[in-house]
């Protein structure tokens, strides 16, 4: 594909998520006018205060929470996939999402955790000590990680340790939900099916630069994930210091799946469908191309996931994982359809 087609698809998929997003803050189970919207946006004066109320508030902190989430999941997929040469592989791959959801979990259903941590002082303390919970637990299991790659030279073993890791994760979580009471394993089950509408403007300030962050660094991956694609062997001839890009990529994913995790819960499918879709749009491996293109295609996804949940008779109430698998899943079959396929010829 040429830099013009480049260009072009750019451009396209930047006006999609741009349509997106404005479309979010204008349709719910309140639909407000655009000409309203964009007086809200731009110039509070004499605009509607339900209305403004309804944006500011609600709809656009939960726009920009989907908008980062989905390009955080996607670099992190797009990475994970490159590394381990797996194309099944996503951010949540090493277990990242596993300690943040066992951090949740012990919040959630050791009982008298989330009412001690916060539910009779009002919501907003409480979602602070579940995103603190689910960081600990993130961060918890991202250390281990790290030492054991100081230990495994080979990266299929690395991935195996993650895999161990999430299944120890989920074991724990499954004894916690054995002993607590159903209204905790519903809370916990709730914050396990993904939303993002719990991020309010103050936790917007420490999400976006996070998540930020995260995203410009992956940039300075681009060079060694290149070389990554030859094989590690190759790559280390062609010097590239193994150990420590794979600290910086594990770092790297980990804290955007941390974040993410933290913030929205366990999002599922957007950082294994989107790498996908990603090369199969621009018919390149080159990551100087596929990082931006991931991050938009990543943002619009996420927009449209809470597009969807606002539609008559959703009413906003219809889980992100829900909405996500519906497309993400269709991108797993193909990839075993098409594997197979290969290996058969």
């Amino acid at each position: 594909m040429t830099k013009r087609k480049y260009q072009i698809w750019f451009f396209v998929l930047s006006l999609l998520a741009i349509a997106l997003f404005f479309t979010n803050l204008a349709l719910g189970s309140v639909v407000i006018p655009w000409r309203e919207t964009f007086r809200i946006l731009f110039n509070s004066e004499n605009s509607n205060p339900v209305y403004e109320m309804i944006i500011l508030k609600s709809r656009l902190p939960q726009s920009f929470t989907a908008l980062f989430a989905g390009a955080a999941l996607s670099v992190g997929g797009l990475i994970m996939q490159t590394y381990f040469r797996n194309p099944l592989a996503d951010p949540s791959i090493l277990g990242i999402s596993a300690g943040a959801s066992l951090g949740v979990a012990i919040l959630y259903l050791i009982p008298g955790a989330v009412s001690y941590y916060g539910t009779s002082s009002g919501f907003y303390l409480q979602n602070i000590s579940v995103i603190a919970a689910a960081l600990i637990g993130a961060a918890g299991v991202l250390f281990l990680i790290i030492l054991f790659s100081g230990f495994v030279r080979n990266y299929i073993m690395l991935l195996v340790l993650g895999i161990m890791i999430s299944a120890i994760a989920g074991s724990l979580i499954g004894i916690l939900q054995v002993f607590a009471s159903s209204e905790e394993v519903h809370g916990f089950a709730i914050w396990g099916l993904g939303s993002f509408s719990n991020v309010s403007f103050p936790q917007l300030k420490i999400f976006i630069p996070g998540i930020t962050a995260g995203l410009i660094y992956s940039f300075v991956l681009v060079k060694p994930m290149n070389m990554l694609l030859l094989g590690e062997n190759q790559a280390r001839n062609l010097g590239v210091n193994i150990r420590s890009i794979r600290i910086q990529i594990l770092l790297t994913v980990g804290f955007l799946t941390a974040l993410v995790t933290a913030y929205c819960g366990p999002v599922a499918f957007i950082g294994l469908a989107i790498p996908h879709m990603a090369r199969l749009v621009f018919k390149t491996s080159n990551h100087a191309v596929l990082i931006p293109a991931v991050i938009i295609m990543g943002a619009i996804l996420s927009l449209f996931t809470i597009l969807i949940a606002k539609l008559p008779g959703f009413n906003g109430s219809l889980p992100v994982n829900a909405v996500t698998a519906l497309f993400g899943a269709p991108v797993v079959i193909w990839i075993v359809l098409r594997r197979s396929n290969s290996d058969a010829s």
